[in-house]
């Protein structure tokens, strides 16, 4: 499965019944491009959860990997997305990763080239969830 974007293989994941309402679709998993950060639902997604790394250093692991990954996936209508991206976030910072540091990091990261503006993305965050 490649990036409809990019044609970059997709990173495919499960996603857990407490995330899978803030997908674009109701799915059982989901997919996200390493490159552009992408997020695509997945109807027959692994039954595990695969290395983030893949991503960049900056993301994720354990708990807080997929609900970041979920969170940018909405990132490109913060509008409409605003209550679901705070409650996936507020779960990264639970699992003890700080969200917002992450955007930056990847942001910066040479592999990363996201279809979203991260910099900007993260200071109306900062703006939106205070």
């Amino acid at each position: 499965m490649n990036c409809p974007h990019c044609q970059t293989p997709l990173l495919r994941f499960p996603v857990a019944d407490e995330w899978r309402p803030h997908l674009p679709e109701d799915s059982p998993g989901a997919a996200i491009c390493p490159t552009c950060l992408t997020l695509e639902p997945d109807p027959d997604p692994p039954s595990t959860t695969p290395d983030f790394g893949e991503i960049g250093e900056p993301f994720p692991e354990g708990e807080a990997a997929v609900p970041m990954a979920v969170a940018i996936g909405l990132l490109d209508s913060l509008a409409l997305n605003r209550a679901e991206i705070s409650e996936l976030f507020a779960a990264v910072e639970e699992a003890g990763t700080d969200p917002l540091l992450v955007l930056d990091r990847l942001a910066t990261t040479g592999g990363v080239d996201s279809r979203v503006d991260l910099q900007g993305r993260r200071q109306q965050l900062e703006q939106l969830l205070e």
